[in-house]
């Protein structure tokens, strides 16, 4: 990800090279997009992004969670400790609902998830993603043994096994959505995503 150093640079040039990026990923999709055209649209040097990113996926992967960070302050956090037996999985279908309602609004997200899973795709982006993949698959962890501790998320499996089958699903549920996400209207999404709650419930729960 961006180099230690790139903390130090200004913020609104950070913010100029990162809006530059989004908007020419977003225009071209991350194979077509050009670190010249980046470059040409933020004002910065060839020589300086290099001095602060190994590389176009670095700087690629550095906006994805930066846009991630963004999504999760719009939503709002999740309060584990708060989570009962009662609401568990309501919460859970709440914070969905709301990515949900999110991406309608804004589809950068849209464009953004569907770089993220064929760049995953390819021979070199399971080493590119593999630090956001690894978030994602600790924060399942965290989530799942709150599930468990409530009593409400199976343990008659092995923790591993579990997350592995949780991070597949979510991988193949997001992967049919964004396919299909143009072929859909809100409520259709909305009527999707209960169905893909449901079995995430039925695959985890109790």
């Amino acid at each position: 990800m961006a180099k230690r150093r790139f903390e130090n640079l200004e913020q609104d040039r950070q913010e100029r090279l990162f809006d530059s990026a989004a908007q020419e990923f977003a225009e071209r999709g991350y194979d077509a997009a050009s670190l010249n055209k980046i470059l040409e649209r933020s004002g910065m040097s060839k020589s300086s992004l290099y001095y602060y990113f190994e590389d176009k996926a670095d700087l690629f992967m550095s906006l994805t969670e930066r846009s991630i960070a963004f999504l999760l302050r719009e939503i709002g956090g999740l309060d584990l400790e708060a989570m009962t037996a009662d609401n568990f999985w309501d919460v859970l279908e709440g914070r969905a609902r709301l990515v949900l309602e999110v991406s309608n609004r804004n589809t950068w997200y849209v464009k953004l998830g569907r770089m993220v899973l064929r760049m995953r795709g390819g021979p070199k982006g399971m080493d590119k993603t593999t630090r956001l993949y690894a978030a994602a698959r600790n924060f399942v962890g965290t989530v799942l043994d709150r599930g468990q501790a409530l009593g409400v998320v199976r343990d008659d499996l092995p923790r591993s096994f579990m997350i592995d089958s949780a991070m597949g699903l979510g991988e193949a549920v997001d992967g049919w959505m964004l396919e299909h996400w143009d072929d859909m209207d809100a409520q259709e999404r909305l009527a999707m995503l209960k169905v893909e709650f449901d079995l995430f419930r039925r695959l985890l729960g109790k």
